[in-house]
């Protein structure tokens, strides 16, 4: 069995933990933040949020040349708290959601695989958190709550 390197990206939002996990597990949420870059979308989440539910994130290049489905199936669902899945390829993630204050820590610790350098990789995850921080903000402003600077 080959190791794979555990990579691992955190954001921390000004949001409490339970708006940072509905931007987080929500598919309307989800299509509005999951991509790495501007030139990317994701039109279609299915997710089964449940232990040994399945999820299928479709993520397409904006000008229709290439797309692919992120997929696979929870292991470990702790509402507010943590999310462990196995990918289609088998690699593990886990999602930990952390209260700290008026903010929230969300980190995630995934097995790299071996296609792209690991810092690529990084790169692309710590994007695709970045874009979620910056949705899931946007939301709570939005819902009249305000955030503190």
């Amino acid at each position: 069995m080959e190791t794979r390197e555990k990579i691992k990206v955190e954001t921390t939002l000004k949001v409490p933990v339970e708006k940072a996990w509905e931007c987080f597990t929500e598919p309307q949420h989800i299509t509005q933040w999951n991509f790495a870059s501007v030139d990317w979308k994701c039109p279609e989440v299915d997710n089964d949020l449940r232990p040994g539910g399945k999820f299928n994130y479709r993520m397409e290049a904006r000008d229709g040349s290439v797309g692919f489905n992120f997929k696979g199936r929870y292991l470990v669902v702790e509402e507010f708290q943590s999310i462990v899945y196995r990918i289609a390829d088998e690699r593990m993630v886990s999602v930990e959601f952390v209260q700290e204050g008026d903010e929230t820590r969300v980190s995630e610790i995934f097995e790299s695989e071996n296609i792209h350098p690991a810092e690529e990789q990084r790169k692309g995850w710590q994007a695709i958190l970045d874009h979620f921080k910056k949705h899931t903000e946007k939301v709570f402003e939005s819902a009249g709550y305000g955030i503190n600077t």
